[in-house]
């Protein structure tokens, strides 16, 4: 066996424990929102991921491809099924159709990092090498990738600019009599 083919196989057999632990945690969210976030950030920075401070919510259906090239500030809600991709696989078909791939596959890989006080949609997708600032809004479904700056609202897809946030707020509370608004409490 290769050394590289072992480091492969030595990385996906030490994620086992974690993932299951990880499994063992989701119910958790069914019952209590606010436990399963403090069972899950140890495990999150176990597996490798960045906490600049804690995040507010990661749903229990959000992918991260590789835990230790995502890192995520405070107040950051992940919402349902978003995915956090780090590997670009694309690489593999560029160099078979130059007829420069040597071998197994390839893929790029870059990091992510989401900024502090960020919202992301459901379903919204992080290619690799994004950088959301902090104050952002990511619509559901957006996919998302390069740099996001602080303030945006970012949809669609590819995700472009909205608008701002500060803009955003000027609309919504020029609505607020009409909207059904709730107000969780404080932890």
């Amino acid at each position: 066996m290769s050394v590289r083919t072992y480091s492969r196989w030595r990385r996906i057999l030490s994620r086992i424990p974690l993932r299951a632990a990880l499994a063992c945690v989701k119910p958790i969210a069914l019952f209590d929102h606010r436990l399963y976030m403090r069972a899950l950030l140890p495990l999150l920075r176990r597996a490798g991921v960045k906490l600049d401070g804690a995040p507010r919510y990661v749903s229990p259906s959000v992918f991260f491809d590789d835990f230790d090239r995502v890192e995520l500030g405070e107040r950051v809600i992940l919402s349902s099924h978003v995915s956090l991709l780090t590997h670009d696989y694309a690489w593999t078909t560029v160099l078979a159709a130059v007829g420069k791939l040597e071998g197994g596959d390839e893929a790029i890989v870059r990091g992510i990092r989401v900024g502090r006080n960020v919202f992301v949609g459901r379903g919204a997708l992080l290619m690799p090498g994004t950088v959301v600032e902090d104050d952002v809004i990511i619509g559901a479904g957006a996919v998302v990738r390069g740099r996001i700056e602080s303030g945006s609202v970012m949809i669609g897809n590819p995700a472009r600019r909205a608008g701002s946030i500060a803009e955003l707020y000027e609309k919504q509370c020029g609505r607020l009599d009409t909207l059904d608004v709730r107000k969780d409490r404080v932890a």
